[in-house]
């Protein structure tokens, strides 16, 4: 049986959280993040479905999700997944962007997956120095260069809302979930929002975000309940003031798919790491 080991540590200096997951078996649902996640495969093999597109993933390939970006992946090989990655909030990305471009904006990259990216050597050495605590330039002068690299090769300006050719009753949805997420939300009335059957709204939302409108519910009060743990709010806390009625429910949902149990996640935020050995 495979021994997972879960380590996250939070930078004070840079902002970010790195993540490494080791000898994780587990598949992780469709689901979104608010930050920018970027990160690599050590080793397994995956099928990763992102925007509605599949790839099948493995050591080396560099994978980048922007904010909202839905992605699911299931393992496909005996190999347990060895995953690193850095997450990174809007508004130190679009600062990043302000430093190398001169100005600030949240660049939008494509595509999602790099196959054996020459960038993982230097995600690698970055992510090395955060977990070792490294209080030396190199690590920022890193952050910069894998960064440039990114910014300049891969990425765009963030489409504004003006330019997107989107469904505005969709839109209108979303804006209700994310204002509501913390209440009882029943499905009459995303379809009275939307101004559609609820069989109608279903289907055209998936379709469009790529995620069904519950669980996108459910991944902003995931969102929600992150900042609230990072404050140093307690889980049932946590999981009351963001909708869940359930806390098991929340504490699962979490580390399905945060990987951490959201104790262990606030934890980061007080000790600076944590690192979770089980089966």
């Amino acid at each position: 049986m495979s021994i997972e080991n879960r380590t996250i540590c939070f930078d004070t200096q840079l902002h970010i959280e790195a993540y490494f997951l080791q000898g994780i078996v587990q598949d992780f649902p469709n689901h979104f993040h608010e930050e920018y996640v970027i990160g690599f495969l050590e080793s397994g093999l995956r099928q990763l479905r992102c925007n509605n597109r599949e790839y099948l993933v493995q050591a080396g390939d560099l994978l980048v999700f922007n904010p909202r970006d839905t992605h699911a992946c299931t393992q496909v090989s005996e190999v347990p997944l060895d995953w690193r990655c850095l997450n990174i909030r809007p508004e130190v990305m679009s600062q990043m962007a302000g430093e190398i471009t001169g100005r600030e904006y949240l660049p939008y990259f494509q595509p999602n997956v790099l196959l054996q990216s020459e960038h993982t050597a230097v995600l690698c050495e970055l992510h090395d120095r955060i977990a070792q605590g490294d209080a030396s330039f190199r690590k920022e002068e890193l952050f910069f260069f894998l960064m440039e690299q990114l910014i300049h090769t891969y990425a765009e300006p963030s489409i504004s809302p003006e330019e997107q050719a989107f469904d505005g009753a969709i839109e209108a949805v979303c804006a209700y979930l994310e204002e509501h997420y913390a209440e009882t939300i029943a499905l009459n009335e995303l379809a009275a929002i939307a101004n559609r059957s609820k069989y109608h709204l279903l289907r055209t939302f998936t379709r469009q975000k790529g995620i069904s409108p519950y669980r996108y519910l459910e991944t902003v009060r995931i969102g929600k309940a992150k900042k609230l743990l990072e404050e140093g709010t307690s889980p049932a806390e946590a999981a009351f003031r963001t909708g869940f009625s359930d806390q098991s429910h929340f504490t699962n949902f979490f580390k399905t798919l945060i990987g951490l149990t959201p104790r262990q996640y606030g934890n980061i935020f007080l000790k600076g790491s944590i690192k979770d050995e089980g089966n």
